[in-house]
């Protein structure tokens, strides 16, 4: 039997905790704002030290969810789910489908789709008792978000490349990828392909042994690829990989990656830009998944609209570049003025 309890967290439109205990649930949906429509997001399924890091992991992601939605340009609001679960052993259809029955009991505040730990497989399986699910694919029409992002992820890089090193692409570039998974492996191929050379490292042994024998990457520690000596740093993996342990040993003078909350707080995007390193804010240039999903939910998908919304990422980017640089800001900051601009006048509209 399904329990279910509103927690009170300021700032927040809603944040639900769900508990069915014969399924093997324990989750958190939270919706952080819907001015521009409802919340829209990614279900993570992750074995959280405690219900404090799963409730603060879902606040930073549904609020990051917030300002990429209005900054990708389709009318929803930051929505994002977690799962207190391995989803190495304890994922089961019961498990899922009661998360579906947890977001079908929202009535259309949220609507959710792959993250960490959630496949497509299990996206139907969630589909199978709620509407308000998307990121399946279906006569050529949307699917998995994954290739989206690591391909919006590319653009954002190669427009950082231009403005930082005046490269006309990543040809020669050395990118060091800390997390190899389904974003991470295809952000590899694209930047393999165009002529970069890779470091790579994840916790999955197989993962980066795959890197290797495709993409001749070098494999190094989760820790020496923050340190490798690169051009581009790319967070692909979980939140925080820039913070105070790590932010003196950077020696890449571009952080670009597909990792929701690079920086462990607010305050390493100004440290970042006092060093002289281009951080793209993780929200804009990790938004193509989003955007596949959101076009998927409104009928609009159509390859021709994902290629130019993914190019647009790009375009984006290097505004928020000039901007910062105009005005000797960091470039998050100015990221998020620009998306709280878009609310506000989603708020006037309404």
């Amino acid at each position: 039997m399904m329990e279910s309890r509103v927690l009170p967290v300021d700032g927040w439109q809603k944040v639900v905790h769900f508990i069915d205990e014969s399924a093997g649930l324990n989750a958190l949906i939270a919706v952080h704002d819907a001015t521009l429509g409802p919340g829209c997001g990614g279900c993570r399924i992750y074995p959280y030290a405690d219900f404090e890091a799963g409730l603060t992991d879902v606040q930073n992601l549904s609020r990051g969810m917030t300002f990429k939605n209005a900054l990708g340009g389709i009318p929803f609001g930051g929505g994002k789910a977690v799962i207190f679960a391995d989803p190495r052993k304890d994922k089961s259809p019961a498990l899922l489908k009661a998360f579906g029955a947890a977001v079908e009991s929202l009535e259309g505040l949220y609507y959710t789709a792959e993250d960490s730990g959630v496949t497509e497989d299990d996206l139907k399986t969630i589909r199978s008792v709620t509407n308000y699910a998307a990121g399946l694919a279906h006569d050529g029409v949307g699917g998995n978000p994954s290739p989206f992002t690591a391909r919006g992820v590319w653009r954002g890089m190669q427009a950082a490349a231009r403005h930082h090193y005046g490269a006309a692409s990543l040809q020669g570039l050395r990118v060091s990828i800390l997390g190899v998974g389904a974003v991470g492996m295809e952000l590899a191929r694209l930047i393999h392909e165009e002529g970069g050379k890779l470091v790579v490292a994840d916790v999955n042994d197989a993962a980066v042994k795959e890197a290797r024998d495709r993409f001749g990457a070098e494999i190094v520690s989760k820790d020496d690829a923050v340190a490798a000596d690169v051009d581009i740093f790319a967070p692909c993996a979980l939140g925080g990989a820039i913070n105070v342990d790590t932010i003196g040993r950077l020696q890449a003078k571009i952080v670009a990656g597909a990792a929701n909350n690079q920086l462990a707080s607010p305050d390493m995007g100004a440290a970042l830009s006092e060093r002289g390193i281009l951080y793209c804010p993780d929200y804009v240039i990790n938004a193509a998944g989003v955007i596949s999903v959101g076009l998927e939910i409104l009928g609009n998908w159509t390859n021709k609209e994902m290629t130019a919304r993914i190019d647009k990422i790009g375009d984006t980017l290097t505004e928020i570049f000039k901007r910062a640089e105009a005005e000797n800001r960091p470039t998050g900051a100015v990221a998020d003025e620009l998306a709280l601009e878009v609310i506000a006048r989603g708020r006037e509209a309404a």
